[in-house]
């Protein structure tokens, strides 16, 4: 578990640097306006980057069965008909989501200062998005047949090209947020044509045509049953989290800027969690296609612990640690007390967190992805907006009751997914 799982979160870490990284030079170099608009920018990319990953998690999860069951007719047909898949998908929405731009920024309430900002920092962004959903295709295919290391290799030479960019374009030219975008949408590009040289090179191990590009309807139909739930929920969790964010750009510039931060802080903390749903969805979907059923709980049982007791220890060290951590971002002091409200709070989510996720894993390696749908959507109508909500009213001056809508809506979906476990075992469905 762990020579799968460790690649993949260092590769995810890796991504979630790019944001980061865009944070922490527009902080050193430009004032709280930036810094609002470089997070509403990055935190709607966000947004549709997990989107992508979760569609393609049916790519993996599908060639992963058929690696299991070594079928390599199976594989390939799931590799052509993905890729046809994702081209044609990629193109549509960069195409409608530039002719809309204004509109979402409008719909963010992003604060009057951040504006032009926010707007030159999407529309780079979205001309890249094509090239940000091969790369994740591309990354969901190696993880199919096993191999986790290839694209923490290929993310790591963007990320450190990405890093430098900012320093030129954010520094030296005085770019701004566009700086920012323009730096990820390039180093983005750059790991497409490493991934692709290699795989020119290198291959994959399975023999591969031209015509297994024409897309597949039974293939395609599997891949989007497995794929399209988790897409859905893990939207429907960024639409959450947009909310919570229209919420904080309401409260003001300072509070906007302070969970911004904190999002990407989150979402570095999350590499744990989202590295075990990849690893227990993958690896018992090989297991599922070579009848090791026993091998599949021992795969959620050590990847809950793990997930666990990580989260609670990072909870914990938080606790002592927020604002010096917020204060890598910013010199505000403002933003920095806000923002270590917030942390401390939210932070507790990791915990409860690592727990649906691994049961989320488990529940798509069977085919059962509409129950990540379900406990998702009803924490989130039933308790992350509408607390995010409540507690930003009544306690208009501390961010730290609206941090714990997070962490309560963990602990529903926790429930949840326990309560399914429980009746599909019962009934011999896992």
């Amino acid at each position: 578990m762990a020579g799968f799982s460790l690649p993949y979160l260092l590769s995810y870490f890796m991504q979630l640097l790019y944001g980061l990284a865009d944070l922490f030079v527009i902080g050193l170099y430009d004032g709280v306006a930036s810094t609002t608009a470089v997070s509403i920018g990055s935190q709607f990319m966000h947004f549709l980057t997990v989107m992508i990953v979760g569609l393609a998690m049916g790519t993996t999860v599908t060639l992963a069965r058929a690696i299991g069951a070594k079928n390599e007719r199976g594989a390939s047909k799931t590799i052509g008909s993905s890729v046809s898949l994702f081209i044609a998908v990629s193109v549509l929405a960069a195409g409608i989501l530039l002719l809309i731009i204004r509109p979402i920024v409008s719909v963010m309430s992003t604060p009057v200062e951040a504006i032009n900002g926010t707007a030159d920092y999407l529309r780079i962004c979205f001309i890249g998005i094509p090239f940000i959903t091969a790369y994740n295709v591309i990354a969901s295919i190696f993880r199919g047949i096993g191999d986790s290391k290839s694209p923490m290799y290929f993310v790591a030479v963007a990320c450190a090209l990405n890093i430098l960019l900012d320093f030129i374009f954010i520094g030296s030219m005085n770019m701004g947020p566009a700086g920012a975008a323009l730096g990820t949408t390039l180093s983005q590009t750059f790991s497409v044509g490493i991934s692709l040289f290699y795989l020119k090179r290198k291959g994959l191990g399975i023999r591969f045509h031209k015509h297994d590009l024409r897309p597949d309807r039974p293939t395609l139909s599997t891949v989007l049953k497995i794929g399209t739930p988790i897409a859905l929920q893990d939207g429907f969790i960024q639409i959450a989290f947009l909310a919570i964010t229209v919420i904080a750009n309401n409260r003001g510039l300072v509070d906007s800027a302070a969970v911004g931060i904190v999002e990407k802080l989150i979402g570095m903390l999350f590499l744990v969690p989202f590295a075990m749903l990849s690893t227990v969805s993958t690896m018992t979907a090989q297991n599922i296609g070579a009848g090791q059923a026993e091998r599949c709980r021992l795969t959620l049982k050590y990847a809950v612990m793990i997930a666990f007791s990580y989260g609670t220890l990072i909870a914990i060290l938080i606790q002592f640690t927020a604002e010096p951590i917020v204060g890598w971002f910013t010199s505000d002091p403002e933003v920095i007390h806000a923002g270590g409200q917030y942390f401390r709070s939210y932070v507790m989510d990791t915990a409860f967190a690592g727990i649906h996720f691994c049961l989320s894993g488990y529940f798509v390696a069977y085919g059962y992805s509409i129950v990540s749908f379900i406990h998702n959507v009803a924490s989130i109508i039933l308790a992350r907006v509408p607390l995010s909500y409540i507690f930003s009213v009544n306690f208009p001056d501390t961010l730290f009751p609206m941090g714990l809508a997070a962490p309560i809506g963990s602990l529903l979906s926790v429930l949840i997914c326990i309560g399914f476990l429980i009746r599909f075992r019962k009934h011999g469905k896992l």
